[in-house]
């Protein structure tokens, strides 16, 4: 039983290692390209919608500040991402706007644009390499802090075994409504990314994603696999597994389309 709880806080702490940089490469995407067109809006705004209804969730279960606090920092990076979007798009009509009053509108390069110099792609096994590197990193980190709260006697429970009535049935729609966010919030992003070709988007975003849902599911399955422990943390459970099938679609929509710049690339060389 200690071993099943200890191993279940790695897990833990692992996750939550995930989803603190999970946001990071995008942001950092974006503002790169001085764009943030490779996100979908609707994507962001449901994700927003979710992280909002795990946060008082959270609180209605009396889950630690730790948790609270983490929920709060997930939505901040919500409102970033779509602050960039909405940012960018009117930084670039301002310019537009500035150059047809000048007379020097010429026909602008797209800022997602398919026409990459072959020099500029990045082949898909040096991001493999470079995303197990993090990936590393980030399990170094989460292993430490667990060690390092290791003394600490906290409940891992995600809902006290006493939740009853009203606010436990609060509990469990807000669980299973951010799990539905989260899965369908996937959808508007995984369409856009037929149009793109998945362009301004870092797969960096869904890598982590998927990790962090997973081991944070597993931190719960490793704690107790009773039924109606299950039962009671079902919506966490289905929000994190059933969204890492949708993200792992993604990462094979990036993978495909990178592949297709590399073949393209390679004609255009040789």
């Amino acid at each position: 039983m200690v071993a099943a709880d200890n191993l279940s806080s790695v897990l833990g702490w692992i996750s939550i290692a995930c989803w603190i940089v999970v946001y990071s490469p995008q942001i950092y995407e974006n503002y790169t390209l001085q764009s943030g067109e490779g996100l979908s809006v609707l994507f962001v705004v449901i994700w927003i919608l979710g992280d909002l209804t795990n946060v008082v969730g959270a609180i209605l279960a009396g889950l630690l500040p730790t948790v609270i606090i983490l929920g709060l920092y997930y939505t901040s990076c919500d409102f970033i991402l779509l602050s960039q979007i909405y940012y960018y798009r009117y930084k670039k009509r301002r310019l537009e706007a500035h150059a047809a009053r000048a007379g020097e509108l010429e026909d602008r390069v797209p800022l997602l644009s398919n026409e990459e110099r072959p020099e500029d792609i990045v082949p898909v096994r040096i991001i493999v390499i470079r995303y197990l590197s993090a990936l590393a990193f980030v399990v170094l980190v989460g292993v430490g802090a667990w060690w390092i709260t290791s003394g600490d006697k906290q409940d891992n429970d995600l809902l006290d075994s006493t939740e009853e009535g009203a606010r436990w049935w609060a509990i469990q729609f807000l669980g299973w409504s951010s799990a539905s966010l989260f899965l369908g919030a996937r959808i508007p992003q995984i369409l856009k990314n037929f149009k793109t070709r998945c362009e301004g988007l870092s797969p960096a975003l869904f890598f982590f994603s998927i990790f962090g849902n997973t081991t944070y599911a597993l931190s719960i399955l490793v704690k107790s696999m009773d039924r109606e422990y299950l039962i009671k943390n079902g919506g966490w459970l289905a929000g994190n597994l059933l969204t890492v099938f949708l993200d792992m679609f993604v990462l094979c929509q990036f993978s495909y389309y990178r592949y297709m710049e590399e073949n393209d690339a390679r004609m255009i060389s040789g």
